[in-house]
């Protein structure tokens, strides 16, 4: 009896084997396109610190070897027999997952990223089968189901594009869900990768945008962005005089900050919410939020359809991210650096340096 031979896609990329050690070339297969899926060649990957986090098994359960990269663009080099939404030439991206259940209640919903049976991540997961490491966007190709593939604008340079599909619709979505709108009182925590998206994002919804942080010399970077103020929070004299004063703030550090500090700028009714990952649990006083009936909410990314919302939204309105284009070898320096807080405001990776 013969049987037939599993039809793969020769791929490259940098990866982690373990770790402790720098990324290096790595050889590995794709699945073949299947009948709904896209194969897709990778011109832009964006690096989120969370890449940093994961090759380095800092939040656990690292699976090795691990290509990073979720803000993944390019065009679509193959298609599937029966897909509908994509055609060969289309450009493309993937965010920070390529599958999930599909039948739960958050699935149905549109949410994906809730999936109560866990969503499959771009990489550091494993595939349906549960055998196949998914591997990410440090890469050539990829192949992704339609269904979790994204469609990209051509109005917009597609490097700045790539870290809107983690930086921008993990700003985009709270500001969504907790409805800001024009002439509120907006606050954004940090003015990192992300907080640089939360403060364009903001702006272009018409709220009155101010940018807090421990770094008086990102004003003039905060005002360029569009924010409407700057304020050291260092300062307890600025600081007591925006007591209760936003409508919503977006926390966006990953680092270990003063949760009562920012809750007690909220006003009455309003929001805080947390979209950075600090790496302890930070305290936070209850009188923080009862007094003035305050919320202390989380949020993370967004599901398939508001991601291509964001996308769609960011291509009318000209937002895309602030980035610094890097070769695929100088990722370990883009690193130190980023964790230094040296880079305007993400780094991108030209695949075409593969």
């Amino acid at each position: 009896m013969k049987f037939k031979t599993k039809l793969m896609i020769a791929s490259k990329g940098y990866a982690a084997q373990n770790s402790k050690t720098p990324l290096t070339l790595y050889s590995f297969n794709r699945r073949e396109v299947g009948p709904h899926d896209v194969l897709i060649e990778i011109q832009f990957c964006g690096v989120c610190h969370s890449d940093l986090h994961q090759i380095r098994d800092e939040w656990g359960g690292a699976i090795y070897p691990m290509v990073p990269g979720h803000e993944i663009v390019g065009k679509i080099s193959k298609v599937g027999a029966d897909v509908e939404k994509f055609k060969v030439g289309d450009l493309a991206g993937v965010g920070c997952f390529v599958d999930s259940c599909r039948t739960c209640s958050s699935c149905k919903a549109g949410i994906e990223q809730y999936c109560e049976n866990g969503m499959t991540g771009t990489y550091n997961s494993y595939e349906k089968d549960g055998k196949t490491i998914a591997q990410g966007g440090y890469s050539n190709f990829i192949v992704v189901d339609e269904n979790y593939t994204l469609s990209i604008s051509d109005k917009l340079p597609l490097s700045a594009v790539a870290p809107l599909l983690c930086a921008g619709i993990t700003t985009y979505s709270p500001l969504m869900h907790w409805k800001v709108r024009a002439g509120q009182k907006v606050a954004i925590v940090g003015l990192g990768g992300l907080g640089h998206m939360g403060v364009k994002l903001a702006v272009s919804l018409g709220a009155d945008v101010t940018v807090l942080s421990t770094s008086a010399n990102k004003e003039k970077d905060a005002l360029a962005l569009g924010a409407h103020h700057f304020l050291v929070t260092t300062d307890k004299a600025a600081v007591k005089k925006v007591h209760n004063h936003f409508d919503f703030i977006l926390d966006t550090v990953s680092g270990k900050h003063d949760l009562d500090l920012y809750l007690s700028m909220v006003k009455l009714d309003g929001a805080m919410v947390m979209v950075g990952l600090p790496p302890e649990a930070l305290p936070v006083d209850a009188f923080s939020l009862i007094p003035k009936r305050k919320t202390l909410a989380g949020s993370m990314i967004g599901g398939i359809r508001e991601t291509q919302e964001m996308l769609d939204y960011c291509a009318e309105n000209n937002i895309v991210s602030d980035i610094e284009l890097i070769a695929i070898k100088d990722i370990e320096a883009a690193y130190i650096r980023m964790v230094k807080g040296d880079v305007r405001y993400r780094f991108v990776i030209d695949m075409a340096s593969l």
